[in-house]
């Protein structure tokens, strides 16, 4: 991709630069001359006043195409989880295999873009360290744990509950003022997750998968919140690099690579529902690293530097509601009626907490996407788990 961001650099000491097309060179006496970009207008004396730029339809359409691709990638992917998981490898290897290849291929495209960012200060390893086993390790390993033993859906409903958790964090903690809506969004969240688990019942649901996913929904939040932290100095590809390498390195130690399942690999593992044939193990993980992981991760990107963060979390609600649509037709992990309705209303609930604490989120004007793609400086939203 080309350094777009290059190309803006001002010229040097006595340098005319022509500019033809959309940004023109006025000239305005023999020495002055003025440049005229998109969004600018120049008054009687030469200089420019600055006119609000808008977004192009186009462009906006690209990035609600990339921001719905990437929910219907991690969406497919708590399905192709849990069936690798119920053909021979455990959570612990899956998540093993998931972050060593996320890490290969982040710091991979890191080194191919930017290598100096490979370089990591000693001050900046602790808090990668961190991150890593907080906001990735325990993200991915509890969801794992809690699609186990719950329906897809469900298990990622709870998990999406962090944005409603970071949302409280900012209020009481860090006493931060949060829009009012914030108290109907909780009311929602907790009334719709009663719906949800049918407490009146007794317990429904799997008392181990539900905490699990309650747990990875705390760890989302911490991704959330470290993340605002870990990307005032660095770019999320090489961020997110080495959180998944760290991440990597933990489940290294809990579950050694020389005791992980090599033999199981090529075994072929019948595709579920109404899919024909059968697939090896190896290409379903494989999916999970490349299609479930760091495609959408990109995605997001892309999409972000298009729309702005929070427009891409909200549309990243998709991905537990799909999820719960793929799990019931290939799964069969169908929900009552009073669940579904359950759902919506935490959807409500959490989408009205996300949007109480952000400002108005507008989305970035051409040259700002442009120089965000090339540059891969867009911020990551909440809305989108790792």
């Amino acid at each position: 991709m080309p350094n777009l961001a290059a190309l803006a650099r001002p010229a040097g000491p006595g340098t005319v630069r022509a500019i033809t097309g959309p940004a023109a060179v006025r000239f305005n006496g023999p020495m002055r001359a003025t440049q005229v970009v998109p969004g600018q207008r120049p008054d009687r004396g030469g200089r420019t006043r600055r006119q609000p730029l808008v977004t192009k339809p186009s462009h906006t359409s690209a990035g609600v195409l990339l921001a719905v691709a990437a929910a219907v990638l991690f969406a497919v992917n708590g399905t192709v989880s849990k069936v690798a998981l119920q053909n021979g490898i455990s959570s612990l290897e899956l998540v093993s295999a998931r972050s060593a290849g996320t890490a290969v291929i982040l710091l991979g495209l890191t080194a191919l873009r930017d290598p100096a960012a490979l370089r990591v200060g000693r001050r900046e390893l602790g808090f990668l360290a961190l991150y890593g086993l907080t906001g990735i390790a325990m993200v991915q390993w509890l969801y794992f744990v809690a699609i186990q033993r719950m329906p897809v859906g469900i298990a990622l409903l709870f998990e999406y509950t962090a944005p409603l958790m970071v949302a409280l964090w900012v209020r009481f903690v860090q006493k931060q003022p949060v829009r009012s809506r914030l108290w109907l969004g909780l009311a929602c969240a907790l009334g719709g997750l009663a719906l949800v688990a049918q407490f009146w019942r007794g317990m429904t649901l799997d008392p181990v998968g539900l905490i699990s996913a309650l747990g990875a929904g705390a760890a989302l939040a911490c991704y959330y919140l470290m993340g605002e932290h870990g990307q005032r100095g660095r770019d999320p590809i090489s961020l997110m690099g080495f959180c998944f390498g760290f991440s990597a390195m933990l489940w290294a130690v809990a579950s050694p690579w020389p005791e992980f399942p090599f033999a199981h690999l090529p075994q072929a593992v019948d595709l579920p529902g109404i899919l024909p044939g059968s697939a090896p193990l190896w290409l379903m993980i494989l999916w999970i690293i490349v299609l479930g992981t760091v495609a959408p991760f990109l995605l997001v990107l892309f999409a972000v530097a298009r729309l702005g963060p929070a427009r891409v979390g909200l549309i990243g609600m998709l991905e537990p509601v799909g999820a719960g649509i793929i799990a019931w037709i290939l799964l069969g992990e169908s929900l009552r009626a009073i669940q579904v309705v359950g759902t919506a209303v935490v959807l409500v609930g959490i989408v009205l907490a996300e949007t109480a604490r952000q400002a108005g989120d507008h989305p970035p004007d051409l040259d700002t996407a442009r120089a965000r793609d090339a540059e891969g400086t867009s911020p990551l939203p909440e809305g989108i788990a790792p």
